[in-house]
């Protein structure tokens, strides 16, 4: 049996009936793809729940032989693969219960920086929705220089984000619908070539699949998941935006929307988004870094040197989070994930114990301020 973590996540999801939470769930409770293969027969007994259907999906030899030839591919083309257990996988993505436990990428970045967007919106933009793309980009970077901007490489707003993101030196990263044996659509072949030197194409599939429809519904999960927040620039009534903003909505990440006429085709999502609760309304960059609460201008005045009450009973983990917001400073709760590497879920709960205890408050925007105690 291969014991290469790559390969086995690569043939791991090549097993049929398994999904992609069903092989999550697998490698998290065994701790590895290459642990859940050598150990597929014990399964039922480590793991309740796990059918005897889902030991015969994984005595198979041919998800081996594609995974390798996968990984072939890989090397020759100098790509990144990227499995649940490397450091550099994108660790916001990884709470998320539907995660993708493989993901190639080629380019540079780093997906796991202090800040990442994503940018989307309809495939039929209109003027208005492309000057927001470059409005909007070219004000945030002249504060955060290190934003990270991810979207879909789609005709419309997402190719307008990224060329709007590289004309302002900001890293962007296009998801993609298919494998990276080839650019979908074509005629965006030049500026995804110019992304690979400051962020560069990502996916989970395999070489040899097609842009199919479905899988841009799968690709919308990673654009929502992989980032602390949506913008949805322009959108009609129904389309992969606003599904990308209620994934967004679902894994607990902050969503915004651009508001348009109301006679405009190309703004009723966005104004159905708004009026529905599911998107905050921003006008600009300064709104969006207000609602964010990045705005450094704004955080609340911290005593230099923080007394701890002593009969004030801390866990382990909550003392860690007070190190990191003393050290850095108001955070949002996507930033404190990263920086602690505590469960999204985990981290809630331990931010609600910490507000009881008078010890952090909750600032607009998913913010976190450590008060005096």
């Amino acid at each position: 049996m291969n014991n290469d973590e790559r390969i086995c996540s690569i043939a791991l999801t090549l097993c049929p009936g398994i999904g992609h939470i069903g092989a999550k769930r697998l490698i998290d409770g065994i701790g590895s793809a290459a642990g859940v293969f050598s150990q597929r027969k014990e399964l039922p007994e480590l793991l309740p729940g796990v059918s005897p259907t889902i030991v015969t999906a994984l005595d198979n030899p041919a998800a081996f032989l594609r995974a390798e030839h996968e990984m072939e591919f890989v090397e020759k083309n100098r790509l990144t693969c990227l499995t649940l257990k490397d450091e550099a996988y994108p660790s916001r993505l990884r709470e998320c219960e539907d995660a993708p436990i493989v993901l190639f990428f080629k380019g540079h970045t780093d997906f796991n920086c202090l800040r990442v967007i994503n940018m989307v919106g309809t495939r039929n933009a209109t003027e208005y929705g492309k000057q927001f793309c470059v409005d909007f980009l070219r004000d945030l970077s002249s504060h955060y220089p290190d934003v990270l901007v991810v979207s879909g490489l789609a005709y419309g707003i997402d190719i307008h984000a990224h060329r709007a993101a590289l004309a302002n030196n900001l890293s962007t990263v296009a998801v993609l619908a298919h494998g990276l044996d080839r650019i979908y659509p074509y005629v965006h072949r030049k500026t995804a070539i110019d992304m690979l030197d400051n962020g560069g194409l990502l996916t989970e599939f395999l070489t040899e699949t097609n842009p199919d429809r479905h899988n841009f519904v799968s690709r919308n999960r990673i654009v929502a998941g992989m980032t602390d927040a949506t913008i949805v620039v322009e959108s009609a009534s129904k389309g992969g935006s606003l599904i990308t903003a209620d994934l967004a909505v679902d894994y607990h990440r902050d969503c915004f929307a651009v508001p348009g006429r109301i006679s405009d085709a190309s703004s009723r999502g966005c104004n159905l988004l708004i009026q529905d609760n599911k998107a905050a309304l921003i006008q600009s960059a300064e709104d969006f870094i207000k609602a964010m609460g990045w705005t450094h201008e704004e955080k609340l005045a911290k005593p230099e040197g923080i007394q701890r009450n002593l009969f004030l009973e801390l866990t382990g983990e909550e003392e860690f989070v007070i190190r990191i917001l003393t050290r850095q400073g108001d955070l949002h709760i996507n930033a404190l994930v990263v920086e602690t590497d505590i469960p999204i879920n985990r981290m809630i709960s331990l931010l609600f114990e910490l507000e009881m205890k008078g010890v952090v408050k909750a600032l607009v925007g998913g913010v976190y301020h450590l008060l005096g105690y």
